[in-house]
Parts: structure tokens; C-alpha cells; sequence
């Protein structure tokens, strides 16, 4: 198979670990903090995880490792959305499986979760790491959105285990596959099988963060990729003077992408749910913010802008989003009798006939195309897929609907052309940027170290992260602290709290008090490609979020 340049280029790449990790296990011991307790629902978690709540937290510091000696044989597994850095997690996995005993194994269950019930698998060797190393993408065993939840999965899980040996499972992804961890974990600790559950952050989302988790991996390659792509568009619009761009980026629970692209960019509106919840802003209130910089720009003579949205917009609309949770819970109660309608005119009158009179309102006043995508099938959680919704085509045909308004009133005499863009794939599978290719194989060199310890129902933790790598510290975190109860379909389950984006938190206090100029001014700026190759500070610099959290 033929490679490019660049492929080859990073097979070479040699990632950075923490200072502490480079040295000897033998050399390497486990520091206990105090005891944890779940972010609420205490007594509901406790309950649910009697074998696994309230474990401490664990630091990795230099002095005489007291970890039991025994032969490892792990296996590993890429779980739900892809993210840049999955590769190296697998990658340091093996890397320090080897190093401690070459005769360590590692294996690889395939297309997710399901490869772990199937018994699919491949036993990784050098060679066929050396093919993964630094690359984008979840190839290297595929991915999957298997949920590992029922009594009898687990059961299946623990003959296979049985079967090849296996001391411990290391589950890579977000809350949803880590939530499962836990509740793996539990199994197997409350059935004595002695097989342990690692779990590893990863999101491109970026709302898998707590006071520990200070990043998930992905996100900042596809912050980058995102940023370039809008950085290209904004020189475009300003170069052509005749396009307002309303882009929308990945992030259903958080907006914490739309964030960091404006960060990096600078457009003209960014639109933050959280704060549009807060406030309780209208899809009225959002249009008519926009549509403020489009006539306040257009009195400058520009007629052209860039609007970033994020992709769970609409679910943080007040109006909406009781419209929403209204239909999540009819959904997950008629269910049947709804699909068993095929004419749009019949669907119409359920929805009618079944909604309160204010969400029926709210429903009715949408366009016919965002009308359909609401009552589209579920997502695996019985919830609206709001990544079907065209967000950014409802809010272009709200501000235009405003501007004409406005121009029939003799208040604006602007033009407004309108293209709409949605950035999601194409930051999955990136090549990830060094940040991500050295925070990647930390945390899974790191999720050996807990293996080695006996550890299990923990979540890899790598910090101190807006340092350089050498200075990051490594540890772990009970899963069970990230926890609290949640609804989903119809029914309450523990979940990992997912973090939102802060209000009084550094990166949107910089954000809020630059836009006002950025709504009006052409202020943008251009990231351009991730650069791999030059100097510390324009290679691994990670990104404005994390460095505007961290400031001394």
C-alpha cells in the first residue's frame, strides 16, 4: 500500500509522556488520595455500585512499586464516535504492556463493545501497531455503539474473558461507553471474576471534564481542523463581501467547540446554548441577535458575515426544549402507534392531539423540513437526534424573515445572502495534532499503570495539561465520582454528568467581552493546518480553552 509523505512521516513521530512514566515501573508507586462520592445522587449511585463507589483517587509519584507481579493479558476497546488520538491510547497501551513483560498480551476486540460479546478479536504484535501509530481514526479494530447494560451481556463478557485469560478490559471512550465501564466494573467485582475495567476519556465534544478530566481527547485536533476550515471561510467572505456563512459545528450536549472555534477565528456571532437557556431566549431573541450584526455591518458596507452555531442549539431554546423533552416522552411511550402512521397529515394531527397546547405551538410555527427531522427515529437513548436537525437553515430563515421585516419598515436597506455549512465528519478522523498524539498514548501508558495496581472501575486521568508534556501528572479517578442520575427512555439510570460550557469560566468571560467588536468589525483570524513539524509553540500549544482555564 502505498503511503503519503505525511503518513510516514508520523509512524516516526515519537510521542511525549509524562516525566514520571518514562521511568521504570518498578520505580513508579500509587498514592492514594481521599475517598470520592458522585457529583449527586449520592445515595442512588451508592446503592447502584456497592462494590465500586467511593473509591479514592490515585496519583502516580516516583518511589518503590508494590503492585502484585502477574502475566497481563488485556483486552482493549474503541467505543461509539470517532475521535483523533484513539490510535495512540491503543498504541501506549501496548507499548507499556511490552515494556513491563514482553510476554504481556494485548488484545483487540473489534467494531466495539459487540467484539467483546462475539469473542472477535485480534492479538495486536508490532507490526501491526507500528501501521497505527499517530494516525487518525478508529480502523485499527473498528468501532461501535454497542451498550454493555443487561445481566446477560455481562455474563457473556466474563466467559470470554475467562476464556482468553484476561486480567483486565480497557474501554476507550465517552460518558455513555465509560457509564458502561462502570457498570462493567461492578459486575465483575460483585461476581469475584477478577478481571479489572480501565476506562479512557475520549469526546470530540468536549463535555467529558471535570476537576480531573481537563480535556477529552479529540478535541483539540478537531478544534483545529474546524477552525481551519472556518478560518478559510471567513478570508473567503471577506473576500468575496457578499456571503453571510452560518456554520454549524459538532457539540449536541455542550457548545464547548463553538467556543473554542471562536476563539481561534473570531467570526461575527457565535451563538453559546447554555447561554441561550439561561437567558431564555426565544428563536426570536437568537434571530434578532444576529440579525443586529447583519444591519450594523451592513451600515459599515459589509454585506457579508460568519455565524457559528453549535449543533445542539436548538435543544437549549426554553421553547423548544420542552417541546423536545415533550416528544422524547411521548415517543418512549406510543412509540408503535406513531410509526404506524405514514401520511404527513395523520402525523400532523397526533402530534396535534398529544402535545400541550404551548409545544404544539412552538411545533407549528417551524418550517415543514425542521417539523419532519424532530419526529425522525431515535437516537439509542430514545431522545430527538438533534444532529438531523438543520439548525443552521431554521436561523438563516429567521433572520431573513426579521431583515425583510425590517427593510418593508424602511430600518435596514442591506443584502443579506445566506450560505449554510456543517462541520462534524470531517474532525472525527483527523490526523491528530501532537497535543492529541502525546495526551492520547499518556493516558493509555497510564491505563497499564492502573491495570498493574489492581485498579478497576477507574477512568485514566492525565493533567497539569497546558504544561509541557514532561510536566504532566498521571493518575486515575473513580468512575463513579463522574456519576449522577438521569432520564433516558422514560426510565431514571446513572450516567456520567456531561460538563457544560461555564458562563463565569475564563474561555466565555474572554469570549463575552470581545464580540461585541467581533459583531460588528471584520476581526477575523485564520489558524490554518495543524502544524506536526517547527517550534513547541506553534506545534503542541493546545487549545484556547484549556490555556484561558489554566492561566496563573
Amino acid at each position: 500500500m502505498e503511503l503519503s509523505p505525511l503518513q510516514t512521516a508520523r509512524y516516526e513521530y515519537r510521542p511525549k509522556l509524562p516525566e514520571m512514566l518514562k521511568n521504570d515501573i518498578s520505580n513508579i508507586k500509587a498514592t492514594e488520595g481521599k475517598s470520592t462520592r458522585s457529583v449527586s445522587d449520592q445515595e442512588d449511585i451508592s446503592k447502584l455500585f456497592p462494590n465500586t463507589y467511593g473509591m479514592k483517587e490515585v496519583t502516580f509519584e516516583r518511589g518503590k512499586n508494590h503492585a502484585s507481579k502477574k502475566k497481563q493479558v488485556v483486552g482493549v476497546i474503541l467505543s461509539g464516535g470517532q475521535a483523533p488520538g484513539g490510535h495512540n491510547v491503543v498504541t501506549g497501551l501496548y507499548d507499556a504492556l511490552k515494556k513491563t513483560d514482553a510476554n504481556n498480551v494485548l488484545l483487540g476486540f473489534r467494531n466495539g463493545p459487540s467484539g467483546l460479546l462475539e469473542d472477535k478479536y485480534v492479538e495486536f504484535d508490532d507490526e501491526y501497531i507500528d501501521a497505527y501509530r499517530n494516525t487518525g481514526g478508529f480502523d485499527i479494530i473498528g468501532s461501535g455503539r454497542t451498550k454493555l447494560e443487561t445481566e446477560e451481556q455481562f455474563a457473556v463478557a466474563a466467559e470470554v474473558c475467562k476464556k482468553h485469560g484476561i486480567t483486565a478490559i480497557v474501554i476507550i471512550g465517552g460518558d455513555d461507553s465509560n457509564t458502561n465501564a462502570a457498570v462493567l466494573a461492578e459486575y465483575f467485582a460483585r461476581m469475584k471474576t477478577g478481571v479489572q475495567v480501565i476506562g479512557c476519556p475520549k469526546t470530540i465534544d468536549g463535555d467529558l471534564k471535570n476537576d480531573v478530566i481537563e480535556i477529552s481527547f479529540g478535541f483539540d485536533t478537531a478544534c483545529k481542523t474546524y477552525s481551519e476550515l472556518i478560518g478559510n471561510i471567513e478570508r473567503d467572505a471577506n473576500s468575496a463581501k457578499k456571503y453571510w456563512h452560518f456554520i454549524k459545528v459538532m457539540g449536541r450536549s455542550a457548545s464547548h467547540i463553538a467556543l473554542e472555534c471562536a476563539l481561534e477565528t473570531q467570526p461575527n456571532v457565535c451563538l453559546i446554548s447554555e447561554e441561550v437557556e439561561k437567558k431564555g431566549m426565544s428563536l426570536s431573541d437568537i434571530a434578532d441577535q444576529v440579525a443586529s450584526s447583519v444591519v450594523a455591518r451592513a451600515a459599515n458596507g459589509d454585506n457579508f458575515g460568519v455565524v457559528i452555531i453549535p449543533e445542539g442549539l436548538i435543544e437549549f431554546v426554553p421553547e423548544v426544549k420542552k417541546l423536545i423533552g415533550e416528544l422524547n416522552d411521548l415517543m418512549a411511550k406510543k412509540e408503535k402507534e406513531f410509526g404506524a402512521l405514514s401520511a404527513w397529515e395523520d402525523k400532523y394531527a397526533f402530534m396535534k392531539e398529544n402535545l400541550c397546547a404551548e409545544s404544539f405551538s412552538v411545533f407549528s410555527i417551524l418550517p415543514l423540513d425542521i417539523e419532519k427531522q424532530l419526529l425522525m427515529d431515535r437516537d439509542p437513548h430514545g431522545n430527538v437526534q438533534v444532529s438531523r436537525i438543520e439548525t443552521e437553515k431554521l436561523i438563516i430563515s429567521l433572520v431573513d424573515a426579521k431583515l425583510r421585516k425590517m427593510k418593508a419598515e424602511g430600518g435596514y436597506s442591506g443584502k443579506f445572502n445566506a450560505l449554510n455549512h456543517f462541520f462534524g465528519y470531517e474532525g472525527r478522523c483527523a490526523f491528530p495534532s501532537n497535543f492529541d498524539a502525546d495526551y492520547c498514548y499518556s493516558l493509555g501508558y497510564n491505563a497499564f499503570m492502573l491495570v498493574s495496581y489492581g485498579y478497576t472501575g477507574y477512568l485514566s486521568t492525565i493533567t497539569n495539561l497546558s504544561r509541557p508534556a514532561a510536566e504532566w501528572k498521571a493518575g486515575g479517578i473513580p468512575i463513579t465520582k463522574m456519576m449522577n442520575m438521569e432520564q433516558r427512555h422514560g426510565e431514571k439510570k446513572p450516567v456520567i454528568r456531561k460538563a457544560l460550557v461555564e458562563l463565569d469560566g475564563a474561555p466565555f468571560r474572554y469570549f463575552a467581552e470581545r464580540r461585541n467588536r467581533w459583531a460588528v468589525e471584520t476581526c477575523y483570524t485564520f489558524p490554518g493546518a495543524i502544524q506536526y513539524y517547527g517550534p513547541a509553540s506553534v506545534c503542541d500549544i493546545t487549545t484556547r480553552t484549556l490555556a484561558l482555564e489554566q492561566a496563573k
